[in-house]
């Protein structure tokens, strides 16, 4: 029976402590975790400090059987998460010969003078099992201590996700015995995750194999299942019957799983149903036409956008009637339909939306901030209008416009 692996990330950077840059590889390392069906237990961040780097150490040591380290790895005096290890463990710090050899050569081939601190990148740990770096200088190592398992990797995303990938996945899926742990992330667009949360709490509390995990995210709610299984098929099996059950409950906010992205589930149903798009924003300044042109073969199915903040642009250039804007504003119903009924006319697409607003952080035509309209135009379908009331500061407000608009489009053409 292979015990719980419980895992604690330390990333190393004074630089991170002042905010100079995120720790994004924290939140990365977490992800591919879950992915395995791997809990993360603590995350702690830790500046260049060698006595609080061994306090650090040491408390993690205690609290987990899987630590991470991400950082403190490099050239100079104040890379000290080897030497902080070193100084807890008592394990010997050893020169590895083929990074050594690889940090000479590249210096070599770039005719450049390879000065003295460079060696301290290729030090691992006597008797560790040696990460090769394909990316970048300093390798990683993997070493267990005292039934604890630690990992050192390079605090360069790039360098250590390539590490992680190629040698951190298949060790810890061979640290769970021969149960094999998959897991499948569902996305959702629409629902709170309260109210997910509530419609599947039958199924949650039943919950066994696979487990069922909601949660919120910037552009929607996910539900991670996870399950374990003796072989791949089996897993795959337990997998989508637990999918069948989810969307049998909410089935109409789903829009995709894994890595797939809300843009990208509206340009495949809208190349589907053979129909293309064109938007005027207001409120959104653009940010909706940027989202959904990221995707690749945008041409085929988005038309353009008119950014038509001004009322001027409103009326001279999309063309909505001035008597509209004068008897109810631009900040209305009758405006967003005018809108998106008129894009759809001067770019020629088959549908049109359309955003006005109060972004923030002013109260606009006596309506308060938050309030958005959005409208709707298919030349053969349905024309309508969805007013929402946000509850935030002014990029907030906006970007959750962008946001219902694929949750709109999402209902419509699903």
């Amino acid at each position: 029976m292979s015990k719980t692996l419980k895992t604690e990330i330390i990333a190393v950077g004074t630089e991170l402590l002042l905010g100079q840059i995120a720790n994004t590889n924290a939140q990365w390392i977490s992800e591919e975790l879950a992915r395995v069906g791997v809990n993360t237990y603590f995350h702690t961040v830790v500046g260049d400090n060698m006595e609080r780097l061994i306090d650090v150490f040491q408390k993690a040591h205690q609290r987990a059987n899987v630590i991470i380290v991400t950082g403190g790895l490099g050239p100079t005096e104040d890379d000290l998460s080897r030497e902080a290890f070193h100084e807890m463990s008592g394990i010997e710090i050893i020169s590895e010969r083929k990074s050594m050899k690889k940090i000479e050569d590249f210096y070599k081939s770039m005719n450049i003078e390879m000065t003295e601190n460079n060696r301290r990148q290729a030090r691992v740990f006597a008797n560790s099992t040696v990460l090769e770096n394909k990316t970048g200088m300093a390798p990683g190592c993997l070493l267990d201590h005292e039934d604890r398992t630690w990992v050192f990797l390079p605090g360069v995303p790039r360098e250590m996700k390539q590490l992680f990938t190629d040698n951190l996945i298949p060790f810890l899926k061979s640290r769970n015995g021969h149960m094999l742990i998959q897991s499948k992330v569902l996305k959702f667009i629409g629902i709170g995750e309260s109210a997910l949360e509530t419609q599947l709490q039958k199924l949650i509390r039943q919950q066994s194999n696979p487990t069922i995990a909601p949660l919120a995210q910037k552009d929607g709610v996910t539900v991670r299942l996870t399950a374990k299984s003796n072989t791949e098929a089996e897993a795959d099996n337990l997998l989508e019957k637990t999918k069948q059950a989810v969307l049998d409950e909410v089935g109409e906010f789903y829009f995709g799983e894994n890595n797939e992205k809300i843009e990208e589930k509206i340009a495949s149903l809208l190349v589907k149903s053979n129909k293309t798009i064109a938007a005027a924003e207001s409120l959104t300044g653009g940010s909706f036409t940027n989202k959904l042109v990221s995707v690749s073969g945008a041409s085929s199915f988005v038309k353009g956008s008119i950014v038509c903040y001004d009322t001027s642009v409103k009326t001279d250039v999309l063309g909505v009637n001035k008597s509209t804007i004068e008897q109810y504003g631009t900040v209305s119903e009758q405006c967003a339909a005018e809108m998106a009924k008129r894009v759809s006319e001067k770019l020629n697409a088959e549908i049109g939306i359309s955003f006005t607003g109060v972004a923030g952080p002013d109260v606009t035509e006596g309506k308060k901030v938050g309030t958005v309209y959005i409208g709707f135009h298919d030349k053969n379908g349905a024309n309508f209008v969805e007013k929402c009331i946000f509850n935030g500061g002014r990029n907030y407000n906006r970007y959750r416009s962008v946001l219902k608009g694929f949750e709109i489009l999402l209902k419509y053409l699903k």
